[in-house]
């Protein structure tokens, strides 16, 4: 089988400062990819900004002998969207390849959520991923090819305690995708979406050293290159990776029951075992982002105490 690379095809990362988003960007620009490299530059909080990190993947990417150049657009503001792909317009002359990558925590238990920590949240990992999406959206239609990786979580496929503004981003993040893999069908769009677990700022004060260890984000990179390569013709799966484990996510839906008429309450809770039967073949349900975390670190046989 020939070797996969990306001569030719252009590029978007968002977030591609650092971590996960640093590592998508350098392993596409390997293979050939012209890359922007896209990075508000700010906190965790997503409070602050600045140019250095974007610069930095830069440089190291043209030290390479790639092509790269540096976005410094916030993706939460449909503006910031459009402008992202007018740099790669600019640049190279076209777009491909859409990462959504950038995101940001503000963790607060539901109870004492405040608008701020909700409405942010949602603007740069949900309405990100729009914006950025729906500027390239018309070119990649128009060329008819394109590729897009959206970035969901375990915390959006299966919950996790204080991350109810990520989680709903992160989930709606799928929805999208989705949508996305049946409108981009005829045009030869794909859309594909990860749930990574990876050492990152994001992660790094809550998973023990040892796990983080064999976490790095190179491990789930070569997974996103497959995705927006043309060889990938799967689209609107979920895949969740990390550590070298890769495993597709489903979404499950039983047998069922059915009702003689419009049921009663007392019918529906004499049925409820049966209609939440899934049936032999379904693969076990996973019930939270610590045990999505849990099972890749039994793959991996290491400890997660």
């Amino acid at each position: 089988m020939a070797q996969i690379d990306f001569d030719g095809r252009v590029a978007i990362v968002t977030g591609a400062g650092g971590g996960l988003g640093r590592q998508h960007a350098l392993l596409l620009a390997r293979r050939g990819a012209k890359v922007v490299v896209n990075d508000l530059g700010g906190s965790r909080d997503g409070s602050g900004g600045g140019s250095q990190m974007a610069d930095q993947v830069v440089q190291e990417i043209v030290d390479t002998g790639g092509q790269a150049v540096a976005d410094y657009q916030g993706v939460h503001t449909w503006e910031g969207g459009q402008r992202i792909v007018q740099t790669a317009l600019d640049a190279f002359g076209r777009v491909d390849i859409v990462v959504n990558n950038a995101g940001i925590l503000r963790d607060v238990s539901f109870a004492k959520l405040e608008e701020e920590q909700l409405d942010l949240v949602l603007k740069v990992h949900l309405y990100g991923a729009f914006h950025v999406t729906r500027a390239a959206w018309p070119h990649l239609r128009e060329q008819g090819y394109g590729r897009v990786i959206n970035t969901t979580s375990g915390s959006g496929l299966y919950g996790n305690f204080g991350q109810s503004n990520y989680s709903a981003a992160k989930l709606g993040q799928v929805g999208l995708t989705r949508t996305l893999a049946h409108e981009g069908a005829k045009y030869g769009i794909n859309a594909n979406v990860i749930a990574p677990v990876a050492k990152s700022r994001m992660t790094e004060d809550v998973m023990p050293e040892r796990l983080l260890e064999r976490l790095e984000p190179e491990y789930v990179s070569p997974l996103v290159g497959y995705l927006a390569s043309e060889a990938c013709q799967d689209t609107g799966r979920i895949y969740s990776v990390g550590g070298g484990y890769i495993a597709r996510v489903a979404i499950v839906e039983g047998e069922g029951v059915t009702f003689d008429g419009v049921p009663d309450i007392d019918g529906i809770a004499d049925r409820w075992e049966d209609l939440n039967r899934v049936g032999p073949d379904a693969t076990e349900f996973t019930h939270g982002v610590m045990e999505q975390t849990t099972k890749i670190a039994q793959a991996l046989d290491v400890s997660f105490d």
